[in-house]
């Protein structure tokens, strides 16, 4: 059978653009979501329209199923760490503070990232300029919460913490894919597939619990779901492996560059949200720490180049 084509670069640039649009949307799905649902409902069911979405993807390409109890075992851990964790941690955070907020600290990932691909799973190394990086990022960080939990820590405090917990996840998750799955083979959809099923599962199995508990299913919750589920949880994924196996790990996690522009314009212009001051601040704060961490930006004297 012949394989399929790799995707070209100017594909995998919009695909890139596309995934950043559509993830710093569902902050905003979250945030409409949950006037309904509780974070656990917002949660199973976007997994489970992501799964239905992506079975029926595999279905008309005739995608082959990842093979081998090893592979299923490490599709398994993603899916608990790559969507279940996260994702309850997101939705809960968002009933205490501002979809924008959140999608900030979404952008807090490719931090996330080299630290757990250096320290975690020894699949980079870290030079000067990126540790400096990684202290610059935690100063951003710090500026974004400080405010608040001087004042008080409350559950506003308590969610921004979430968020990170949710972001080191995210973290711990693709350097996971880089340690154990680099050489699975499979393709974008496929390996998509093979995480968020289990994590589905995983919800579904937990279900008596999670459906215990009152919704609320008008119009805007149930779209808000069908739309973070089908295209959040599923399409975006698809776009992301494809973003992950061509660019790498550390690079591929830049579009949380766009999720935050994306989720705090949503947040004003639909839900009437504000910023503080410290909120952009700190958020650059973060994108410069991001910048050194990926050596976009290099501190002192250039090397001459051969």
């Amino acid at each position: 059978m012949a394989s399929t084509p790799s995707p070209s670069p100017a594909s995998i640039a919009v695909q890139f653009v596309l995934t950043g649009i559509v993830w710093g949307s569902s902050f905003l799905f979250i945030a409409v979501a949950l006037t309904g649902l509780t974070p656990a409902q917002v949660a199973g069911g976007r997994l489970l329209f992501g799964a239905l979405a992506l079975s029926a993807i595999m279905l008309i390409r005739r995608e082959r199923l990842p093979r081998g109890r090893r592979t299923w075992g490490h599709l398994l851990v993603l899916g608990v760490t790559f969507c279940v964790i996260p994702f309850l941690l997101f939705a809960w955070a968002e009933q205490h503070v501002s979809s924008g907020l959140a999608s900030i600290f979404n952008a807090t990932t490719p931090i996330m990232t080299a630290i757990m691909a250096w320290a975690a799973f020894r699949v980079e190394s870290l030079r000067p300029g990126q540790l400096v990086g990684i202290a610059v990022g935690i100063v951003g960080v710090a500026i974004i919460i400080a405010p608040g939990a001087v004042t008080e820590v409350g559950d506003s405090t308590v969610a921004q913490l979430a968020l990170l917990a949710a972001t080191a996840c995210y973290g711990f998750s693709l350097a996971y894919m880089r340690r154990f799955l680099g050489d699975s083979g499979l393709t974008g959809i496929a390996f998509a597939f093979g995480y968020i099923a289990p994590a589905a599962g995983i919800m579904v199995a937990l279900s008596p619990l999670i459906l215990a508990e009152p919704m609320r299913l008008d119009l805007p919750v149930v779209a808000s779901i069908v739309a973070l589920g089908v295209l959040g949880t599923g399409v975006a994924y698809v776009w992301n492996q494809n973003t992950l196996r061509a660019w790498g790990p550390t690079r591929a996690s830049t579009v949380t560059y766009i999720t935050p522009v994306v989720g705090v314009g949503l947040g004003i212009l639909v839900l009437g949200e504000s910023i503080s001051w410290n909120e952009p601040v700190g958020a650059a704060v973060v994108f410069l720490g991001i910048l050194l961490v990926q050596q976009r930006l290099r501190i002192g004297r250039r090397t001459p180049a051969a």
